[in-house]
């Protein structure tokens, strides 16, 4: 079976970038891997500190590498903004793929010394655990928001993309680039989008030298998506989009059934909704939107 790495790097070669959802239920994780199984396409699913508190750390791990190995398929997990080592610690023994570990609130220097630190670290427990490290500011948490403002303070610049990556030693590095947590009511509505700045995407990756990740791509442009990854956006971070779609449809189906109690009963539409989002990004990312007919899924390693 491939590494994460092995994926990265076909994928680059490519040009596509690889999809990174978001789970903290079984609805949501079998919505993912549905999706990533017909499309054939590699998948990574994410837990944050607080998905990864609610779900267990060691039963996301356990769940994940059942679905790997059962139907031998490259689906890959990240312990997604880990703000300790000891935290990121706990994901790399307990058999996740990679951690975002992400001091990007801290001054610059110590999100160096620290993140450099918990490389090494890191890599001690596994040589082959990725590392991604978090400069600039992308904002916090899954929340709707009233109005986001395209922001122009706060991105990511070259220099800063250069000494971090030289100074720590990460394996993937998640900048600024107008990207931002969250969605507003207005982005759920279909009225707004994201927009990203391109050009500094271009330039960090050309000084990182190492892929590069977006996170909080819910609610971004198509065109823009499409622009950031031929720019060299590696992986693409997807989890509002999800909640939303698993929130409404839930109270649809709760609605359509108010006398039913059953769990198995009520939750099948919910990951059929929530699939048909994540359908939807995996062929955007993968160049599957526009030319189904000639996707051909990255070969697998024996």
């Amino acid at each position: 079976m491939q590494s994460l790495s092995d994926v990265l790097a076909q994928s680059q070669k490519r040009g596509v970038a690889v999809a990174h959802f978001n789970v903290s239920d079984l609805v949501l994780l079998k919505a993912v891997f549905s999706a990533a199984q017909e499309l054939s396409v590699p998948v990574i699913v994410g837990a944050s500190e607080g998905e990864r508190a609610f779900m267990g750390v060691r039963q996301l791990a356990a769940l994940v590498r059942s679905l790997r190995e059962e139907y031998e398929f490259p689906i890959f997990l990240n312990a997604d903004h880990t703000h300790s080592l000891a935290g990121a610690e706990e994901a790399a023994r307990a058999g996740f793929d990679s951690v975002v570990f992400d001091l990007s609130a801290l001054p610059f220097e110590e999100n160096i010394r620290q993140t450099r630190e918990a490389v090494a670290a890191l890599k001690a427990i596994r040589p082959t655990f990725l590392v991604e490290g978090e400069i600039g500011d992308i904002g916090t948490g899954s929340e709707i928001h009233e109005d986001m403002p395209t922001r122009s303070a706060g991105l990511t610049t070259t220099e800063e993309a250069r000494h971090f990556v030289q100074e720590t030693g990460i394996d993937i590095l998640a900048p600024a680039v107008g990207n931002r947590h969250g969605m507003s009511r207005s982005m759920i509505a279909g009225q707004a989008n994201k927009h990203l700045n391109i050009e500094r995407i271009a330039a960090i990756r050309a000084a990182a030298g190492v892929p590069l990740t977006l996170h909080g791509g819910s609610g971004t442009d198509d065109d823009d998506f499409r622009r950031a990854i031929a720019a060299g956006i590696a992986i693409i971070h997807i989890n509002t989009e999800l909640r939303v779609a698993w929130r409404q449809s839930l109270e649809a189906s709760l609605s359509a059934k108010p006398d039913d109690v059953v769990p198995y009963k009520i939750f099948p539409p919910v990951v059929e909704s929530v699939k048909k989002v994540v359908l939807g990004r995996l062929r955007l990312f993968n160049h599957l939107d526009h030319a189904e007919e000639n996707h051909t899924s990255i070969p697998r390693a024996s």
